[in-house]
């Protein structure tokens, strides 16, 4: 249990540090910009947690497990790349088909940023699944 966990704070802790970087400095104008009067003043927290909670238990049990053993990083951190790409497409895709002016750009940055950011939370869950199988 304890080696699950583990993972699964490597994975959390990842998407949450470079999602925050993402979302308040990088990209935040462009999210601005894209949804306008679609933002809340102040973000549905609930929601937020519960998305922080599930989202990298997906990354964890689609893309991280199946790649246990002797499996390269690079399978693992494929695998959950393309998590996030059918994930963040489920979404963005979903909103251009039915959200009035929806930007097509804020779509295609989303979508690549979704890709990336699943990547690299994978990565991070792979080393620490392999330093928990090494030890």
């Amino acid at each position: 249990m304890l080696k699950y966990s583990g993972i699964y704070l490597a994975i959390l802790a990842t998407m949450v540090v470079i999602d925050m970087i993402w979302l308040r400095v990088i990209a935040v104008s462009w999210y601005e910009e894209g949804m306008g009067s679609l933002l809340t003043d102040s973000p549905n927290l609930v929601a937020a947690a519960l998305f922080y909670l599930l989202y990298p238990l997906g990354l964890m049990i689609f893309a991280v497990l199946p790649a246990s053993g002797d499996a390269p990083l690079l399978k693992a951190v494929g695998m959950g790349a393309l998590f996030g790409f059918f994930a963040y497409a489920t979404y963005d895709l979903t909103n251009l088909a039915v959200i009035r002016n929806w930007p097509v750009g804020l779509t295609v940055l989303d979508m690549a940023w979704g890709t990336f950011i699943s990547g690299v939370a994978t990565a991070a869950g792979k080393v620490s699944m392999d330093y928990f199988q090494r030890s």
